[in-house]
């Protein structure tokens, strides 16, 4: 049984699932909820189906890269379960996890000569992306990218590619081929987590919890408030 935490994007889910099954799932859609709504979608789910924590045999969490506030805490509250309860913590990463929904939501697509990229918002122009191909293989890595009407020029010229996530939707002004397709509501949930965390949980792919850090890609800026006169 594997308790999945994804809090990457504006909104956060869990989940619960036994080898793969989907047993229960909490989402909000609500901007920055994960910080006062997460613990509290935990235990609600938990209490619906009459399910205990100490019956978990791992917890799956979405690292990034992705919201820095959401990550943190999506992050802090899988340690913090993982330590209570001694059980393994997973980590799976944001994109990786939206090319694995792609793929399972489209498999009756031929995606053969495709290349699909993921997209989460990095504010303004920039974006935190990776190019994947049909199988989900790494092609280009994660990387924070400004667009503009140059980018992905070379493998636009060969490829179909297939931009999705919240970050391709501020994209589609700027790209422009004719063989990039934009494709609409495939954001991160933890009701897909879970399948990923399980090939991870079966392999024995685990993380220290006192070393797990979330994958921001670009630094935090803290900036001081403007004084009013």
């Amino acid at each position: 049984m594997l308790l999945s935490l994804e809090t990457s994007t504006h909104s956060c889910s869990c989940a619960l699932h036994q080898d793969q099954k989907l047993i229960a799932l909490n989402e909000s859609g609500e901007k920055q909820t994960a910080a006062s709504q997460l613990a509290v979608m935990v235990d609600e789910m938990f209490r619906r189906i009459g399910f205990e924590k100490k019956h978990l045999d791992a917890v799956v969490v979405a690292s990034g890269p992705g919201s820095y506030t959401g990550l943190r805490i999506g992050i802090a509250t899988a340690k913090g379960i993982c330590c209570a309860l001694n059980i393994p913590l997973i980590a799976v990463n944001t994109l990786s996890l939206m090319v694995g929904q792609f793929i399972d939501q489209f498999q009756g697509m031929d995606l053969k000569d495709s290349l699909l990229c993921p997209m989460l918002d990095a504010r303004r122009m920039e974006v935190y992306c990776t190019i994947t191909d049909h199988l989900g293989q790494t092609v280009e890595p994660i990387q924070a990218k400004v667009i503009d009407e140059n980018s992905f020029h070379d493998q636009l010229a060969d490829k179909i590619i297939y931009f999705f996530g919240e970050g391709s939707e501020k994209c589609k002004g700027a790209i422009h081929h004719v063989n990039a397709k934009f494709v609409n509501d495939i954001k991160p949930s933890a009701s897909h987590l879970g399948r990923a965390g399980y090939k991870k949980y079966v392999n024995n792919e685990t993380e220290n919890p006192n070393l797990l850090e979330p994958l921001y890609l670009k630094d935090f800026l803290i900036t001081k408030p403007k004084l009013i006169s």
